[in-house]
């Protein structure tokens, strides 16, 4: 199963808009939103059936048994984290703090502490429209790229007798992006005109060259900034990397969106835009 994944160097450029298009272009029958901290891909590619969920366990997490806590204050005093507080004669700790370093259970006089598998988040995979995996993240939780391969291992294992799939990634290039990117056969970048759009796009394209991964680069809302938009495709010529597209900016972009519907279903100059970057995309693809 060959893998598109799309991803942007920054927050807000249209990367999910994008995806949700290019799913329905496609009739894609197997796709993920591997953006665990925020998914919402879901809301605009009409997945309406109940997922099947099951718990994600990241990294453990310290619990002090107060039966056992004399009060001696030995964990507050070694925690780095400062994740331990006293609650009343005895200590506690805060689980969106306690990065699970074990330091409170090793010094502890009376074995009090132990450590605990920590629920990190949920799993879900929906199986309405073909094979859909995401996954939700619990804020204050530091396994993003652990849980975005999982997300990942799901669509392989459900949507493995699929020609391909189509993946929403993370904005940014951190560990979610890192582990998105893993194992793909095309990154399409979608840009956008600004300075910091160009910015964060230089990291993302340089991110995917560490991989060794084939990239291509697509503008969104072009028109609100031709000379950046020239600056964009300038950079992909230079650089050897394809340059599938132009999008215009296009309020009834927002109206559908807001209304949960993909614009491969509205006839609109932003639906047109976005055919011709997917047409392009999968020439090369």
């Amino acid at each position: 199963m060959k893998k598109l994944l799309i991803l942007s160097g920054k927050g807000g450029t249209g990367k999910t808009t994008t995806a949700a298009a290019f799913i329905d272009f496609a009739k894609a029958k197997a796709f993920a939103d591997c953006d665990v901290d925020a998914p919402n891909l879901h809301l605009v590619a009409g997945v309406t059936a109940e997922p099947k969920r099951k718990d994600y366990y990241g990294s453990e997490k310290a619990r002090i048994d107060f039966s056992k806590c004399i009060g001696c204050g030995t964990c507050i005093d070694n925690c780095r984290f400062h994740a331990i507080f006293p609650e009343g004669d005895v200590y506690s700790v805060n689980p969106y703090a306690c990065e699970g370093c074990g330091v409170c259970m090793y010094t502890c006089p009376v074995g009090a502490v132990n450590m605990e598998e920590d629920i990190a988040g949920e799993m879900m995979l929906y199986k309405n429209k073909g094979v859909f995996s995401t996954a939700k993240l619990k804020m204050g939780r530091g396994t993003s790229g652990k849980l975005v391969t999982e997300v990942k291992n799901e669509l392989d294992h459900y949507g493995k007798s699929n020609e391909f799939a189509i993946i929403d990634g993370s904005p940014g290039i951190g560990c979610p992006v890192i582990a998105s990117i893993s194992g793909v056969d095309l990154v399409l970048i979608v840009a956008e005109p600004s300075l910091s759009g160009i910015s964060d796009m230089k990291r993302i394209i340089k991110t995917a060259q560490i991989f060794q991964t084939k990239t291509a680069v697509c503008v969104n809302k072009f028109d609100t900034c031709l000379e950046n938009t020239q600056a964009i495709e300038d950079l992909c010529s230079q650089g050897g990397i394809p340059f599938v597209g132009r999008i215009p900016y296009d309020k009834q972009a927002s109206i559908a969106i807001n209304a949960g519907h993909s614009l491969a279903e509205i006839d609109c100059p932003a639906r047109d835009g976005l055919l011709g970057v997917f047409e392009n995309t999968f020439k090369i693809f």
